[in-house]
């Protein structure tokens, strides 16, 4: 089946189980498989259960071996990491050689690895040996696998933070921290030349949590709003995150690289926080990510680009009970360590959301009803600093995810349409 008939038809399919309705499958979406707890199942129980409701892309934060053997000849795509922690050594191809034939050569062509990320959020730790180690391991990370005849198969990107745009509001402003600029380029020029995509991890969640009296909770869940008109471009905006993407796309366009595809490597919302955590409820996860889901598939690019692809990867696949920071922090998953769902993702045939968003560290005047707001990184512990060190704890035991799942549980949002 056609995907647009598929997701047409999706509309008119009604599922009821466990009170809720349940439907299609959708393009595009990936999950982020992240691992610091210490009561997870192991790999080989989560092969069934991401058999069972549709995975077909998954990113890790290392390249556990456990994991990318117990997938393997399962289909399932797989983005790997190097972590910040490797990349001083790294930039020797001798190492670099060594960790491809180690972390990535060994599983294929078993298991489908597709892209490894150097590095998470490097440019926006403000650490200049870091920062300056980066690209000079992404360099050395391509040419083995160019040795290796693996550069075809295999793409080399980064993941960064929306901190590292400078102006993001209105949208058309976007553009990259001036102190960044000399890092970013030759990333960017190392991405037009190796197709390789620009990844973004961006958290509307994170804005609304730091002025929930500013942020309208409605524009971040993909809800009816009033939204805010963009007015360089004349382009209408009635969601953050989608405004936060044509905001990266600015900030690309206005170095010269309009065409480099943009890919949303982190995204979610926890089912709960502390006290001070505001709009982390099972309902807000439930409204943030099943909206997302229904707009990838009706296909809806953003506003500045409303035929490109959202390549979208969720986070998290489980709840994680070791992750420092507050409460939310270890609340992101979609699945509770036991395998049942950390909440209900349903939704209603009536409903509507479509949109466009807002912004990251953001200036100007809003229209519509939407204010300017500022917001910075993700704070200390979060999603994107957390990943650091992989817990090697085993699971305290093993889980038969299967029968506790309800079936089609989650079929919406990681399912991705042939």
């Amino acid at each position: 089946m056609e995907p647009s008939s598929f997701c047409s038809s999706m509309f008119s399919l009604v599922l009821l189980i466990s009170g809720f309705m349940y439907a299609g499958v959708v393009n595009s979406i990936g999950i982020n498989y992240g691992q610091i707890a210490n009561n997870l199942p192991s790999p080989d129980a989560v092969v069934p259960l991401a058999k069972s409701i549709g995975i077909t892309r998954i990113k890790l934060y290392d390249a556990d071996p456990k994991v990318l053997k117990a997938f393997a000849n399962s289909g399932v795509e797989f983005t790997v990491c190097v972590g910040n922690e490797y990349l001083a050594k790294i930039q020797d191809p001798g190492k670099a050689q060594e960790w491809v034939k180690s972390n990535v050569q060994a599983f294929m062509p078993a298991t489908k690895i597709t892209c490894i990320f150097v590095g998470n959020e490097v440019l926006t730790f403000n650490d200049t040996t870091m920062t300056g180690n980066l690209f000079p391991a992404m360099q050395s990370i391509h040419t083995a696998l160019v040795t290796l005849g693996l550069d075809k198969q295999v793409a080399v990107t980064t993941a960064h933070s929306l901190s590292i745009l400078e102006t993001s509001f209105p949208p058309s402003a976007g553009a990259f921290r001036r102190d960044l600029k000399n890092c970013i380029s030759p990333i960017l020029d190392f991405h037009a030349k190796t197709g390789s995509p620009f990844l973004i991890n961006a958290y509307p969640y994170f804005a609304y949590k730091s002025n929930p009296k500013q942020v309208p909770l409605d524009y971040v869940l993909f809800q009816p709003n009033a939204g805010s008109l963009d007015p360089a471009t004349n382009l209408h905006y009635d969601n953050m995150l989608f405004a936060q993407i044509d905001a990266v796309y600015a900030a690309l366009a206005s170095l010269g690289y309009k065409k480099l595809p943009v890919h949303i490597s982190e995204t979610g919302w926890p089912s709960k926080g502390d006290e001070d955590e505001a709009g982390a409820t099972p309902e807000n996860a439930k409204k943030y990510n099943g909206n997302l889901i229904k707009l990838i598939c009706q296909k809806k690019g953003t506003p500045l680009r409303p035929s490109s692809d959202l390549n979208i990867y969720v986070f998290a696949l489980f709840n994680e009970n070791m992750k420092p920071g507050p409460s939310s922090e270890r609340n992101f998953g979609l699945l509770k360590p036991d395998g049942t769902p950390a909440y209900s993702l349903g939704f209603a045939l009536n409903s509507s959301s479509s949109g466009n968003g807002n912004s990251n560290s953001s200036s100007g005047s809003g229209q519509g009803g939407i204010n300017p707001i500022t917001i910075g990184s993700s704070p200390p512990g979060s999603s994107s600093n957390g990943y650091l060190s992989i817990s090697s704890a085993p699971a305290t035991e093993r889980y038969h995810l299967i029968g506790s799942i309800p079936m089609m549980w989650l079929v919406l949002l990681l399912v991705k349409v042939l």
